[in-house]
């Protein structure tokens, strides 16, 4: 079954930011996910939820997910993106296709 990363994220360091950008695709790719969203218009339709900016990214299963996540190779960038904003970040297992 697929599974779904959702990450809001609160830019604090730009520049710094855009270099983790750099960094995630070819990662993300190594485990089998893609991006769904990333950055796009948010719009709260209900609650008093009001995120800046969300990534919606989707992995084969998730243990990649997992994987990905707690990743030797990810390490450095998770880092750069931990010094760079303020995260929340979950994942959520998808229905089977």
């Amino acid at each position: 079954m697929p599974a779904y990363v959702i990450v809001e994220v609160e830019i604090e360091d730009p520049s710094k930011y855009e270099e983790y950008k750099k960094l995630v695709p070819p990662l993300l790719e190594k485990y089998g996910a893609r991006y769904l969203a990333r950055g796009g218009k948010v719009e709260s339709l209900e609650g008093d939820w009001k995120p800046g900016r969300l990534v919606v990214v989707e992995f084969p299963s998730l243990e990649r997910a997992r994987e990905w996540w707690a990743s030797e190779e990810y390490r450095p960038a998770k880092r750069m993106r931990q010094e760079a904003s303020r995260t929340r970040m979950v994942v959520v297992e998808g229905l089977p296709g």
